[in-house]
C-alpha cells in the first residue's frame, strides 16, 4: 500500500522523539471498507496523523481511542460496523457498508522497535507484524525481532486465541538516470506514493536536485547499476541523446523490468540505430518509450504526472501501459 512508508516513517520518527503516539492497524474487514487488511495509520501528539483508514469519517473516533491507548499503554481492539441501514442513514452518515477491525499499538510500549522498523525503511526486506488477542506484539524485519506483551482488554471479536500477521513488503526501488524540469515534482511524488528514489546525475547543472531524492549517485548508469540496491523500475531522463544512449546501453545487461525512456518515438528511434543489435532485443520487452500514461497537458509537470501514473499501473499489476 502507497501509505505504509509515511505511516512507518512517522513511527519511527515517533519513537526517536518518544512521541505519544499510536499505530492503529486494520485486521480485518468485511463489506465496503476504504481500508484493507494490513492498513496502517499514526495517531501522535506531536506528530499528528499519518494515512488514512477512511475519507476521513471514521478517524475521529478512531484517534479518541488511540489517545486512551497512548495514554494507558494498553493495546485496545475497536470495530467500526456501518453494514445496517440505520448505519448509512444516520448518526454521522457515513455511506458505506463496511466492517473494520483494528488493532491500536502504544509506541511507548513497544520499546526498540526502532531496529526492525528502520531495517524495513532501509529496503529489500518485508516487515512482518504479528498481533495476539492476548497482546502478544512482534515485530520482524532483516533479522531484527523484537517480542512485546501489551496490557489488553479482549475484544468478543479478538478472542484470547487470536492471531494475525500482517507482511508489509519492502518498498519498491526506482533509479532515476539524469534530472530535469520534471524531477521537483515526480521524485516526491513517487516518494509519497511509496517508492525507494535513487537519482544518479554528475552534472553540474542539475546536482541541486537531489535534494528531491532519498539518495543521490555522482556517478554514470554502469556505475549506478553495480551499487547495493536492487532496482524494481528506471527512468532515463537525461535530456541529452548521448547520455541516454550510454544509459540504455548499460540497461541492455540488466534484469529490470520496467526501464522508462523521456522522450518521443522518433528519439528512442534514433537511440535504437546507435545501439548494438543486442541491446535493442535485450531492451525491447521491457522498455517504456515513450514513458507515461497519455493523461493529456504539456510541460514538466504534465510530464511527470504521466510518468508517476504509469509506474503506480504497473506496480499494481495492469501492466502501466
Amino acid at each position: 500500500m502507497s501509505e505504509h512508508r509515511s505511516v512507518l516513517e512517522a513511527a519511527l520518527r515517533a519513537l526517536r522523539e518518544d512521541d505519544a503516539a499510536t499505530l492503529a492497524v486494520v485486521v480485518d474487514t468485511e463489506g465496503s471498507t476504504y481500508a484493507r487488511a494490513g492498513a496502517l495509520a499514526l495517531f501522535g501528539a506531536g506528530s499528528g496523523q499519518a494515512g488514512w483508514l477512511s475519507g476521513g469519517c471514521l478517524e475521529p473516533a478512531i484517534e479518541r481511542l488511540a489517545a486512551e491507548s497512548a495514554a494507558d499503554g494498553r493495546l485496545r481492539w475497536m470495530e467500526i460496523d456501518t453494514r445496517e441501514d440505520e448505519d448509512l442513514l444516520s448518526g454521522s452518515a457515513l455511506g458505506c457498508r463496511g466492517r473494520l477491525r483494528l488493532a491500536l499499538l502504544p509506541l511507548r510500549g513497544l520499546p526498540d522497535a526502532q531496529a526492525p522498523l528502520a531495517a524495513w525503511q532501509r529496503g529489500r526486506a518485508p516487515l512482518a507484524l504479528s498481533l495476539g488477542g492476548d497482546g502478544a506484539v512482534a515485530f520482524s524485519a532483516g533479522g531484527e525481532r523484537r517480542d512485546w506483551r501489551l496490557p489488553t482488554e479482549v475484544a468478543e471479536w479478538a478472542t484470547a486465541g487470536g492471531a494475525w500477521t500482517l507482511r508489509i513488503e519492502a518498498p519498491p526501488e526506482i533509479l532515476v538516470l539524469g534530472a530535469g524540469p520534471e524531477t521537483p515534482l515526480l521524485l516526491p511524488l513517487l516518494r509519497q506514493t511509496g517508492w525507494r528514489t535513487t537519482l544518479a546525475e554528475r552534472r553540474e547543472r542539475w546536482r541541486a536536485q537531489a535534494r528531491f531524492a532519498d539518495r543521490h549517485l555522482d556517478a554514470g548508469p554502469a556505475a549506478a547499476l553495480g551499487m547495493e540496491a536492487a532496482f524494481d523500475a528506471v527512468l532515463v531522463m537525461h535530456h541529452n541523446f548521448e547520455l541516454d544512449r550510454e544509459a540504455l546501453d548499460a540497461l541492455a545487461g540488466s534484469a529490470i523490468a520496467f526501464v522508462g525512456l523521456l522522450g518521443p518515438a522518433r528519439r528512442r528511434e534514433d537511440l535504437f540505430r546507435v545501439l548494438p543489435a543486442a541491446c535493442r532485443e535485450a531492451l525491447s520487452t521491457r522498455l517504456r518509450s515513450p514513458v507515461g500514461l497519455r493523461l493529456g497537458g504539456q510541460g514538466p509537470q504534465a510530464i511527470a504526472l504521466s510518468i508517476a501514473a504509469q509506474l503506480q499501473a504497473w506496480r499494481h499489476g495492469d501492466g502501466g501501459g
